[in-house]
């Protein structure tokens, strides 16, 4: 087993199905020894578990359960990226995360956010984990999704 398979285990993480595109894009592309995904939705068992936008306040998402959407976004770009390398126990290390925030325009903590899939792939990854990031703030994002997160992995 290899490093990343068993601190998945250790974690309690069971990668998920990849989500299928919904538009005209693959989940992910290999080039050279890098793996591009597409943006990474937090689908569990094929649904949002919420929709809306970030901030606080009535009818808002909040900012503790954006960061748990977030980490839920970055298994999937786990599951993605190892679908198109042959297996998790390929991937070596992160790049480079994007991570999107659809927010009301006073919410500021975008970064907050995008650091539960920060966090989890350091977790899984260990000190190849650690990577590049910027975190957006958007009006919108599809499915009326609150957070987005593509990520590029290393693999061998």
């Amino acid at each position: 087993m290899s490093g990343v398979v068993e601190r998945l285990a250790a974690l309690g993480f069971e990668l998920p199905g990849v989500v299928p595109p919904v538009a005209a894009y693959v989940p992910a592309k290999v080039h050279a020894d890098l793996v591009y995904t597409a943006g990474q939705l937090p689908f569990i068992a094929g649904a949002l578990p919420a929709t809306g936008k970030v901030g606080e306040g009535d009818g808002l998402v909040a900012a503790s359960d954006a960061y748990g959407y977030a980490r839920q976004s970055a298994l999937n770009a786990i599951a993605a990226a190892a679908s198109a390398v042959g297996g998790v126990e390929r991937l070596t290390g992160v790049l480079k995360v994007t991570g999107f925030v659809a927010s009301v325009p006073t919410f500021t903590g975008q970064p907050g956010v995008i650091n539960g899939a920060s966090e989890l792939l350091a977790e899984v990854f260990g000190e190849s984990g650690r990577h590049a990031r910027s975190a957006v703030g958007v009006p919108v994002l599809p499915l009326d999704s609150p957070v987005e997160v593509e990520v590029v992995f290393t693999f061998a």
